[in-house]
């Protein structure tokens, strides 16, 4: 490592950092995969790239601890976004672990047609004490697709049961990602991810992110959000407010490069959805679970919605899990007890069940008992001041958006949005053995566990910034 790109830290973290270096370079280059490990990885898919794409560059792993992976050459990878945003607390967190083990020497499966666990009563009762307002009435499932779905569904069959059955339609917003499911995809607003599955459910308009708006309009950025939060109302009664269900929204957008919008929009959304009667579905899915300072980024902006999605960071990552939370008010309309038919129909076989509820539950109180969201703040501030030494070397820098420790930065070569260097960021920082979220579009996002302390910043900025470099060195000779 050159000394250049170890500006700003102090002398111990520079001779550590040179040494882990040092060893990962000689370890990247044995990193390989067996024949046997090839043909494996075509007998199934990967994740949104094709085989060609990923066998480019292989990465099989093995094991992790805390904020690291380790592939089947022992190669070792830091891990700056949590997986996928999901370890939260950090990989084999051990009262998560031990809660897991427990439960699988108590009851494993529940019969759901007959019973309830009492572990997912208790789970059900947790997450709805830490979520906003009202909403205390819950339902887990194993994918945030999953709990999306039912969201859906579920506010459908609301406005039925309220005596407003003609609300079906839903206001999303392009550059979004909900899930992977039929309705939760057709809510969704990226092309690459949606076109190969046209045509999608009817049902579900969109309208621009802010973002859109702000490099094509010589508007400030409120101003940006202000108008992007009119056209939902515009697009509502254009379409009838008598067909409108839903605005599905993620209060910070993953996919559209960590796009933070002001508070002023978030309430727009909650006094437009009251005005229309609609329900206001926020998707937490990457948001939820202390990465904004908060529990909720619904309370970091102190707007309620009726529904929450959330799953990822529930878990720890260390089960599928997620849940849908909804309004006291609208379960109530499910609940009138003088039809005993009156009911949400809707169930899976693993929703629910005990050993995803039961690690739920560990996470949330490790959250709550530690109060993990005041850190969240501080590790947030940190980044943020790494990435600025990082800037002041490199100037490539735009913006750093978000909130907590859930961080975006949108590259730019002076004049523009720099899509090039996105691209090739997310080659070189698995070069370096760094894991984060790298795109095309021009930005990276960063999420590190909530376990991070000052030495895990430093390596993470350390390796960020040698990425960058490369990148940076790569784009120019091809010039």
């Amino acid at each position: 490592t050159t000394d250049h790109a170890m500006m700003g830290f102090s002398r111990s973290t520079r001779c550590a950092l040179n040494a882990s270096c040092a060893w990962a370079a000689a370890s990247r280059s044995a990193s390989t995969i067996t024949n046997k490990q090839e043909a494996q990885i075509r007998k199934t898919f990967l994740d949104f790239q094709s085989h060609a794409s990923f066998l480019k560059a292989p990465l099989v792993m093995a094991r992790s601890d805390r904020m690291a992976y380790w592939d089947t050459s022992g190669v070792r990878y830091f891990d700056a976004i949590g997986g996928i945003f999901t370890s939260s607390l950090g990989h084999q967190h051990p009262p998560v672990i031990a809660a897991l083990k427990a439960q699988i020497d108590t009851m494993c499966f529940t019969p759901p047609m007959h019973s309830v666990a009492q572990v997912t009563l208790d789970f059900v009762d947790k997450l709805g004490d830490v979520a906003p307002g009202d909403l205390d009435f819950v339902k887990s499932f194993c994918s945030a697709s999953e709990a999306m779905e039912c969201a859906i569904k579920w506010t459908r069959s609301y406005h039925k049961l309220a005596g407003n059955p003609g609300k079906y339609k839903f206001v999303s917003r392009y550059d979004s990602w909900h899930g992977a499911t039929a309705a939760a995809v057709a809510a969704s607003g990226g092309a690459s991810r949606k076109s190969p599955h046209e045509p999608h459910m009817p049902g579900f308009l969109k309208v621009p992110q802010p973002l859109f708006l702000r490099d094509r309009l010589d508007w400030s950025w409120e101003e940006c959000n202000r108008f992007c939060a009119q056209l939902f109302e515009d697009t509502i009664v254009a379409e009838d407010p008598a067909t409108v269900a839903g605005i599905i929204v993620e209060p910070i957008s993953n996919t559209a490069g960590i796009m933070t919008p002001t508070t002023e929009y978030m309430q727009m959304l909650r006094a437009i959805a009251d005005k229309y009667d609609v329900t206001l579905i926020f998707d937490e899915t990457i948001t939820g679970f202390c990465k904004t300072g908060e529990m909720f980024a619904a309370q970091a902006y102190g707007v309620t919605p009726d529904v929450i999605v959330c799953g990822k960071g529930l878990s720890n990552g260390t089960m599928p899990l997620s849940a849908m939370i909804a309004s006291s008010r609208m379960a109530a309309v499910f609940q009138d007890g003088t039809d005993p038919d009156k009911m949400f129909a809707h169930g899976q076989t693993f929703a629910g069940q005990p050993l995803g509820c039961a690690v739920g539950l560990a996470v949330l109180n490790e959250l709550t008992s530690r109060n993990l969201a005041a850190k969240a703040h501080t590790i947030g501030d940190g980044l943020r001041e790494r990435f600025g030494r990082i800037n002041d070397d490199l100037g490539c820098f735009k913006e750093v958006r978000g909130k907590g420790l859930l961080l975006g930065v949108e590259l730019t070569d002076g004049d523009r949005t720099w899509g090039e260097l996105g691209a090739e960021l997310k080659k070189t920082s698995i070069d370096n053995n760094l894991i984060l979220r790298a795109d095309h579009a021009g930005w990276f996002s960063v999420a590190p566990a909530l376990c991070a302390e000052d030495a895990d910043l430093d390596e993470l900025a350390e390796k960020l910034k040698q990425s960058l470099q490369d990148a940076l060195d790569n784009i120019a000779r091809r010039r």
